[in-house]
């Protein structure tokens, strides 16, 4: 059952966070993957009232495991694939949101305090981003616009308000993963990074998940 997805993400997250804080790359390699394979198998084994959206988030999942893959490996290389693979994974996520609810005067104006603070945190990372700025700056407005589009998706009243509150808190979630994401890579590389953020994100992504079943 979809359920038992996410018992097992939850024990094996402190083995992860085991390896992440000792900065083991063999230990960090599979057992990542294998919490990235058990959010595709949540959403593939969840009812699909909405089968349009099932049919963007899954991509969009499936390249949010890729870009997994990709940071988990030691090399500093694949850092640049991983961000790219993150970004491909959000575009499928707008589509998905904006598709299933497109945006309504009131999710526009909801919406404009996403923009504003991608915008201040661009601006703190912008010293540190180097030869990185513009896929750093591609990877901030796709985010942005993928968290309005799961607002938009919130404010949809001919859908399930249970599959509506998952995928915004999903998408929040990831968002806000990501910026741990970013000091850990450009600003400051600290173990409270990866203590906070891992949960975030893969917190996020099952919701997004399980959302599918609850639309």
């Amino acid at each position: 059952m979809a359920t038992n997805t996410i018992i097992l993400a939850c024990i094996l997250m402190p083995i992860l966070l085991y390896y992440e804080s000792k900065e083991i790359p063999k230990g960090i390699l599979p057992v990542k993957t294998v919490i990235s394979l058990l959010f595709v198998m949540a959403a593939l084994l969840q009812p699909k009232p909405v089968p349009s959206y099932f049919a963007w988030m899954l991509p969009g999942l499936l390249f949010c495991l890729g870009g997994d893959v990709f940071l988990a490996l030691p090399q500093k290389k694949m850092f640049f694939p991983g961000l790219v693979s993150f970004l491909v994974g959000h575009v499928f996520y707008v589509i998905c949101f904006f598709y299933t609810a497109p945006p309504t005067g009131w999710a526009i104006w909801g919406a404009i305090p996403v923009p504003i603070v991608s915008f201040l945190i661009f601006l703190r990372l912008k010293p540190h981003l180097g030869d990185m700025m513009i896929p750093v700056l591609a990877y901030i407005v796709v985010i942005t616009i993928m968290v309005c589009g799961a607002f938009s998706l919130l404010l949809e009243p001919g859908l399930a308000f249970s599959g509506r509150s998952l995928a915004f808190c999903g998408a929040l979630f990831f968002y806000i993963s990501d910026l741990f994401v970013a000091r850990d890579r450009f600003v400051k590389k600290e173990s409270i990074n990866r203590i906070l953020g891992l949960p975030l994100y893969f917190g996020g992504q099952f919701l997004l998940a399980f959302s599918v079943g609850y639309l």
